[in-house]
């Protein structure tokens, strides 16, 4: 499982998380060991300040347990932070990122040109594109540098055709699957608090989407998710 922040102080937590529950370091733990991402959403652009950048990185590097920088992004939907302000932050995690050598997640939300032009300016080496919902004339450049596609259980809903063509669209190879638990809980559990369980959901839809066995679906995708990752195996 990998834990998402977003921002610094639920980073920390994040990271505590994945120390936690980890079959190396905790006698007598035989569960599913946790990682994370630490990085500053969007929404919290605003609360950037001078020595954050060095702050990211110490929390970064502070445990092999965390394995990207996320989630990061720019969202025009809400505006929690003004636009010029997610922007500039953005594109200094990216670089983070890149002097780091870590995987990026990625946050959009209708803001995909601006997105994409920070993207060619910084072109970070790995980047996953989080709950996607772009239709996909919007998302192939994307594809077409190597990056990734993250799905949730919004592609279940009757209204995501959109989402759906993208998926078809979309290579397996370079496709993920996500919850964004306790949120977006696919059907035939909407409503519901989501639960990493109910990822099948996803698996079986994309599944009936490329006409393809489920477990050839499952085993892409965790094999997608570990390589980005840097999971071990």
């Amino acid at each position: 499982m990998i834990c998402i922040a977003d921002d610094l102080e639920e980073g920390k937590k994040c990271a505590e998380i994945a120390e936690k529950y980890d079959q190396s370091t905790s006698p007598g733990y035989d569960g599913p060991s946790i990682f994370c991402t630490i990085g500053v959403h969007p929404h919290h652009a605003k609360d950037w300040k001078s020595g954050d950048v060095e702050r990211l990185k110490t929390l970064l590097l502070s445990s092999k347990k965390v394995v990207a920088l996320g989630e990061i992004g720019l969202d025009y939907h809400y505006d929690n932070s003004p636009r010029d302000v997610q922007r500039s932050v953005l594109e200094e995690q990216l670089l983070i990122a890149k002097e780091l050598d870590l995987p990026v997640v990625v946050h959009n939300r209708d803001s995909i040109e601006d997105m994409m032009q920070i993207i060619e300016r910084t072109q970070p080496t790995k980047a996953v594109l989080h709950c996607c919902t772009e239709k996909w004339s919007d998302v192939q450049a994307w594809i077409d540098r190597g990056y990734l596609l993250s799905f949730t259980g919004i592609a279940t809903y009757p209204r995501a055709e959109e989402i759906r063509e993208t998926i078809r669209q979309c290579p397996l190879e370079q496709m993920m699957i996500e919850t964004d638990a306790p949120y977006l809980a696919p059907v035939p559990h909407r409503g519901q608090r989501n639960e990493p369980a109910f990822v099948v959901e996803v698996v079986k839809l994309i599944a009936e989407l490329k006409n393809l066995p489920l477990e050839q679906v499952a085993d892409q995708t965790v094999t997608n998710t570990m390589e980005f990752f840097g999971l071990p195996a």
